[in-house]
């Protein structure tokens, strides 16, 4: 079994904490004993670009009792978390090929290897494994039933190939599930980018300019985890309705030239590049912390703040000090790169236990169904949507209503009227 991870013997540590992930995500559990017992993923070879956490951890080991083949890479270079890379290796017995902090070209030798197994199914999160095949001659990965993106910017990226018409393969945007950015991006983004913050600098954000760049569900999350730490947040947006909806949820919102003036700590959850530039650099004040929670790390203009600054130092484990040319510093966490990932743990386990159950039902819907899909870019199946949602609710022990036979009836009917 070919791997490429940090350390083995951390193994024990990265079981236990796998544990413990697992005993917060019931959905998965419920999916476990399924999979056990009817093999769904049989014969099928999953080739996964996912962070590699505990919860990752968990979702292997459903796809694996489903009977999987598994082969698992980082989708980005500081998101491992190497004890959880070791127990997968050492318990589980899958090829992982990641390590926390590792440089461009592992990172892409990683994407390599786990591609070198020839997959039927690609597992993708941010959409560098896709990318990768499609850098490659087609005969080399023809083979490929289907795939599954995880995050918004990864969609993104597969929506443009295949409106190119150049997409290989069907994907199941799991993303687009509500069970999934209505929860994991809004509640998880939300806690853990503060987390990664607060680890990564131990600043109190009470009172705190707390600048957020876009106000999609990730922006809503990290913006109402900041108003409850009494931060003063401010919003930039560049679409007028999410613009408008910042403004009656409470906040301020301007233009980035403004806030840039203003703000203390920043985080850029667009998805875009650029967000922060050279000319808002330029304008900080001293001391100025800046951060992204989006999936790359293009969303700051890092090679424009080198350039106008004469020092660089690691002042702290997830931090860089930036020394201006006029003497002043911007402190740059996590290089850059998402930070709930980057300086903390990632999302917390109860939410991605419904991300994951997604990415498992969507990985068995495409070996049922992948021969009635076409090269694009799907939602996930309502129906599985829905039943995530039950199953989430039963293991909270809540219950909820059905419709009467005389409400059924009433919304699929249009004579009832005044």
């Amino acid at each position: 079994m070919k791997h490429d991870i940090k350390d083995i013997k951390l193994a024990k540590k990265g079981a236990l904490r796998i544990e413990w992930a697992r005993n917060n995500m019931p959905v998965l559990k419920l999916l476990a004993e399924r999979f056990k017992k009817e093999k769904p993923l049989k014969g099928i070879k999953l080739s996964a670009c996912l962070h590699v956490t505990t919860e990752t951890g968990v979702l292997m080991e459903v796809l694996k009792a489903g009977g999987a083949d598994l082969a698992l890479c980082a989708s980005n270079p500081l998101s491992t978390q190497d004890d959880v890379a070791a127990s997968l290796v050492k318990d589980l017995k899958i090829s992982v090929f990641s390590i926390k902090g590792e440089d461009t070209k592992t990172y892409y030798k990683h994407l390599k290897s786990v591609l070198a197994v020839k997959p039927d199914i690609t597992m993708d999160d941010g959409a560098d494994l896709v990318s990768t095949v499609h850098r490659t001659p087609y005969s080399a990965h023809k083979n490929i039933l289907g795939g599954t993106e995880e995050t918004t910017t990864g969609v993104i990226r597969l929506r443009a190939l295949a409106n190119q018409g150049k997409l290989r393969y069907p994907i199941i945007a799991v993303n687009d599930a509500q069970t999934k950015h209505l929860f994991d991006n809004r509640y998880g983004t939300g806690q853990s980018t503060i987390d990664g913050i607060i680890r990564a600098t131990n600043k109190l954000l009470a009172g705190a300019k707390f600048v957020v760049c876009g106000y999609g569900w990730c922006g809503r999350g990290v913006s109402m985890r900041a108003k409850g730490m009494a931060a003063r947040v401010i919003i930039v947006e560049v679409d007028p309705l999410r613009a408008l909806e910042a403004s009656m949820d409470g906040y301020e919102v301007m233009p980035i030239k403004e806030a840039a003036k203003i703000g203390e700590v920043f985080v850029t959850t667009t998805g875009d590049t650029s967000v922060i530039r050279k000319e808002h650099f330029s304008i900080m004040k001293d001391g100025a912390i800046v951060s992204n929670a989006g999936h790359f790390n293009i969303e700051i203009d890092i090679p424009a703040l080198a350039r106008i600054s004469k020092k660089k130092k690691r002042i702290r484990e997830f931090v860089d000090e930036y020394i201006l040319k006029d003497g002043r510093k911007i402190y740059l966490l996590g290089e850059g790169r998402l930070i709930n990932l980057a300086a903390a743990e990632g999302h917390p386990a109860q939410v991605m236990d419904m991300s994951f159950a997604n990415q498992a039902l969507s990985a068995e819907f495409i070996k049922k169904h992948h021969k009635e899909l076409t090269k694009d870019v799907y939602k996930v199946p309502e129906e599985i949507d829905k039943n995530i949602a039950r199953l989430k609710l039963k293991s909270m022990n809540i219950k909820i209503d059905s419709l009467t036979k005389e409400q059924v009836k009433y919304l699929s009917s249009w004579e009832i009227g005044t």
